[in-house]
């Protein structure tokens, strides 16, 4: 195939995640929460392999009618924000007040952070929380802490947005990518396993889900606090 046709699939690929957020929409409408977050990740996969893709066939070059970073944003906002607001505000997670103040720091905050032309590091990672809510809420659906704890979650990480705390890209960030990237494809199979058991309490994907969560939010930061020494591995 022509490298120009290879660049133009890689647009249509990313284009996939449309169809599949109005999939996780429709389910969440009809509160199928297990079948939403089905549908999220695998929007999540299609965003993680088309990045590698587009960089491969420098798509920017060699199919330029298309902004791909626009058509990812479009996408990543409506799996990453709003779908994932939605589902915890209609769930019950949250009742009352507390719903309502999340779902209003989530979307007005992610929007922002969407936009700040600041969001990547030097070394490819991000500059405060990436918004990545569907992986937080679908780890409150399976774990469901109190409405205090969440809603305490949901503001410090939208605060961390606008700070210089570090969070990991798994594919982009060179350093411990060696860990990083098995436990990113580990979070994605105890989430599907989780989602697929109906969020069922005392599955052991839950644990899976809160240890690899819990390194995915803190290795970029474990990295600021450790410098990286001069020539050692990454």
């Amino acid at each position: 195939m022509h490298l120009r046709y290879k660049a133009l699939s890689v647009h249509l690929l990313t284009a996939t995640g449309a169809v599949l957020s109005m999939f996780a929409m429709l389910a969440a409408v009809e509160e199928k929460w297990s079948l939403m977050f089905l549908w999220l990740v695998l929007a999540l996969i299609v965003d993680g392999i088309d990045g590698p893709l587009a960089r491969r066939y420098e798509v920017d070059k060699n199919w330029p009618t298309y902004d791909g970073v626009l058509l990812d944003l479009i996408i990543d906002f409506l799996t990453y924000v709003f779908i994932p607001a939605y589902a915890l505000f209609k769930s019950g997670l949250l009742p009352g007040w507390t719903g309502w103040i999340a779902i209003i720091v989530i979307v007005y905050g992610s929007v922002i952070y969407f936009a700040d032309t600041r969001m990547k590091t030097k070394d490819k990672s991000f500059a405060g929380f990436p918004a990545c809510w569907n992986m937080v809420v679908l780890v409150l659906f399976a774990v469901a802490p109190g409405k205090v704890l969440i809603l305490a979650i949901v503001i410090a990480l939208t605060i961390t947005m606008f700070t210089n705390l570090k969070f990991i890209h798994p594919t982009r960030t060179k350093r411990w990518r060696n860990v990083s990237l098995p436990v990113s494809l580990a979070w994605v199979v105890f989430a599907t396993w989780a989602a697929a058991v109906n969020f069922q309490e005392g599955s052991w994907a839950h644990w899976g889900l809160v240890i690899t969560s819990l390194y995915l939010t803190f290795a970029g930061i474990a990295q600021q606090i450790l410098p990286e020494r001069p020539g050692a591995p990454a």
